[in-house]
């Protein structure tokens, strides 16, 4: 009986076991009905987890490409290219297969591939052959340095056209400097950095102009954004947004390329021979202030980087005593401020004063002379009798006056303030012949303006606009200071400068050149160590000024050479290996002569038609070159704005053919006015007047066809 009984409860557990369960699996089965219908609900608005999938779905089929902008150019007075963005090539040469299938050509002659790449790099026809020879027998390919990089591409095409087996070239953006070394430390040369996130490479200017006006000639990047499928291509019907770039602004320099160039020359020719440790170079429109040639060395090709050896400018960053250029305002502080004494007697030679003696470069002196010849002479202890008449107050109000100790504002990145020393009288009266102060060549540049002028001083610039990217210009005109000193004390200046040159006991008589209205002032500064000032010949700062026409100057020339290491001659013959020829070349260029004549502004005649040209410049007096066969102007010299001297010559560029003109009664100057103008190469042989040209009148000349040769008589 009582089994019956357990047998009825056993059942009736299963039984409600069972109904759990099955309540169990419905509730589970319902809980998972309700979450798939919600994740269908999810999907069709398009939402998964924390995905938005049509956003999902848009990145995963539309592809951003970044269109590069072009960094900006630099340019010269005239336009012509500086510094730009462009490709340059690196040369490598294979020597067997670098992997399997590798159908490209080996090196075949060696000694042939050698002497060939020996005429386009910088590399011997033996060091090219080493490098072919390598001691690893295993090398696949050889490079060759930095003389087989940063090629140009008329460099690449040459050694192509020697059709070499086995050598390539390795194709990469930069910046190039088609004239190489030229004003390098004031142009600049930039940096390029990898961008990690889009591979694509950043330039910035990491010195002069391309730092200073980096904003200014960087561009900005655009972007392509289309809808493509996996594998890359564009979706029909699908979206395509273009963002342009934007390629970045020009800098516009008052850099004169062809004198420029001559200068560089000339500075390559006094480094070789006489191996300073520094040199300079600087020619300036004192009128305006416009730079338009200034070099230093040591220098540098901004390409490559070769020969870099320092990041500051000798022009606007370093300092140094400018020795007796320095009394040129000395002498103009006296005059202006009443003090000067010309007949006034002094006992040259040496003087005691401050604790301290202060000697003549000829220590024995010249006897007692007066006060009118310690400028002609550069006596030191005239100059110190000049500051004591003045007295140190005055004196230093007008250091203050002429913007020493203060930067200039030139549009170049740190420039330097430079300093004086002027506690007590030792350092009083040394500041009046250019020790015991620090200065600037722009400093000094700035100042001789107001000698030039009249008494107005004026800011060096080197920059004459900017336009953006945008194309909104900044211009970068004459910038005044006023009235410095007297019209009188400036022409007092002047005729001493000029005896300088002219006068029998002149320290600057070398410099005098036929023709020129010409006047200097020398100096000579002690080189200053750690203990003191250096001994021996060889430790100065040599140095000249020069202005021209001295009449009514309108250039300023400014030389510096500091410890030249092979004083095979005296330091004047050295620094007017450079001067003379400056001046000249200067001149010829700009055609600024000794005595001005009637001058007008040239007018702007590119785009007019020959005729109308022709006629407008005849009606201003000028004889008129034409080169080309065409019937409309595409180019002129001088440049629309610039001076004009009567029955001077004009030359006019014409579309068409570019044709040869006679030039037979053409000075100099003419002769490199053409060479501008059409970017041929000439040689000038003799002097005076072209009497000869090798490429007859009418010939059709090319800029690759080689050089056109003169003859003066």
């Amino acid at each position: 009986m009582k089994s019956k009984k357990n047998s009825r409860a056993t059942k009736s557990s299963l039984r409600k076991n069972r109904q759990v369960f099955g309540v169990i699996m419905i509730a589970l089965s319902a809980f998972l009905l309700l979450l798939f219908v919600s994740r269908f609900v999810s999907l069709s608005m398009g939402q998964a987890d924390d995905h938005n999938l049509k956003k999902s779905r848009i990145m995963q089929v539309t592809h951003t490409s970044v269109l590069q902008a072009k960094r900006g150019e630099i340019v010269d007075a005239d336009g012509t290219v500086i510094a730009e963005s462009g490709n340059t090539y690196k040369v490598y040469a294979l020597l067997k297969s670098q992997y399997k299938g590798d159908k490209r050509k080996k090196i075949q002659d060696k000694q042939k591939t050698a002497d060939v790449l020996s005429r386009y790099l910088n590399l011997s026809s033996a060091a090219v052959l080493a490098k072919l020879n390598p001691a690893n027998k295993q090398t696949t390919q050889v490079e060759f340095g930095t003389a087989g990089a940063s090629l140009s591409l008329d460099t690449k095409q040459r050694i192509q056209a020697e059709k070499i087996p086995g050598l390539y070239f390795e194709e990469s953006s930069t910046r190039l400097y088609p004239n190489g070394i030229f004003s390098s430390h004031v142009i600049g040369l930039v940096a390029s950095k990898k961008n990690e996130q889009t591979g694509i490479s950043v330039i910035r200017g990491r010195m002069g102009l391309e730092r200073e006006f980096n904003s200014v000639l960087e561009g900005k990047n655009g972007s392509t954004t289309a809808e493509t499928d996996g594998f890359g291509y564009q979706l029909v019907g699908g979206k395509t947004k273009k963002t342009p770039a934007r390629n970045g602004g020009t800098v516009y320099t008052t850099i004169n390329t062809n004198l420029q160039s001559y200068l560089e020359t000339l500075m390559d020719s006094l480094q070789s021979k006489y191996a300073p440790k520094e040199l300079t170079a600087t020619v300036m429109n004192a009128k305006t202030g416009a730079i338009l040639a200034t070099s230093e060395r040591p220098t540098f090709d901004p390409v490559s980087g070769t020969g870099l050896s320092k990041w500051s400018s000798d022009l606007y960053q370093d300092v140094y005593e400018p020795g007796s250029i320095m009394k040129i305002m000395t002498l103009a502080a006296s005059i202006d401020s009443g003090t000067y004494k010309p007949n006034e007697y002094y006992q040259s030679g040496h003087v005691k004063i401050g604790g301290g003696t202060i000697y003549d470069w000829q220590k024995s002196g010249w006897g007692s002379i007066p006060l009118s010849q310690a400028f002609p002479r550069s006596s030191n202890t005239g100059m110190v009798q000049i500051e004591q008449n003045m007295g140190a107050r005055t004196w230093r109000s007008y250091l203050k006056k002429f913007g020493f100790g203060t930067k200039t504002g030139i549009t170049l990145p740190d420039e330097s303030t430079g300093n004086i020393s002027f506690n007590g009288k030792l350092n009083q009266v040394s500041t009046a012949f250019g020790q015991a102060i620090n200065v600037t060549q722009v400093q000094m540049l700035r100042a001789m303006t107001a000698i030039a002028n009249n008494g107005v001083m004026v800011q060096p610039r080197v920059v004459s606009k900017v336009v953006s990217r945008t194309g909104q210009v900044t211009n970068y005109g004459t910038k005044s200071y006023g009235r410095v000193i007297s019209q009188s004390a400036a022409e007092g200046v002047r005729a001493a400068m000029k005896q300088v040159v002219n006068a029998t006991y002149g320290t600057g008589n070398i410099y005098k050149i036929k023709g020129v209205d010409l006047g200097v002032k020398t100096g000579t500064a002690q080189v200053a160590g750690t203990h003191g000032y250096l001994s021996g010949t060889n430790n100065y700062t040599f140095s000249v000024a020069g202005m021209f026409p001295l009449s009514k100057p309108k250039y300023i020339v400014y030389l510096t050479m500091r410890q030249p290491q092979k004083m095979t001659t005296d330091d004047q013959t050295m620094l007017n290996s450079i001067f003379t020829p400056l001046v000249k070349r200067t001149i010829a260029l700009t055609g600024s002569t000794a005595t001005p004549g009637k001058t007008s502004t040239m007018p702007n005649v590119t785009g007019q038609t020959l005729t109308s040209a022709e006629k407008t410049l005849k009606d201003y007096g000028q004889k008129v070159a034409v080169v080309g066969s065409g019937n409309k102007v595409v180019q002129q010299l001088p440049a629309a704005g610039q001076e004009l001297l009567s029955g001077s010559r004009s030359i006019i560029l014409t579309n068409g053919a570019m044709t040869m003109p006679s030039v037979i009664g053409w000075g100099k100057s003419d002769v490199l006015k053409l060479a501008q103008i059409t970017g041929v190469s000439f040689t000038l042989k003799g002097e005076g007047f072209a009497s000869a040209q090798s490429l007859k009148a009418g010939s059709l000349m090319s800029t690759n066809g080689g050089t056109i040769k003169f003859s003066g008589q």
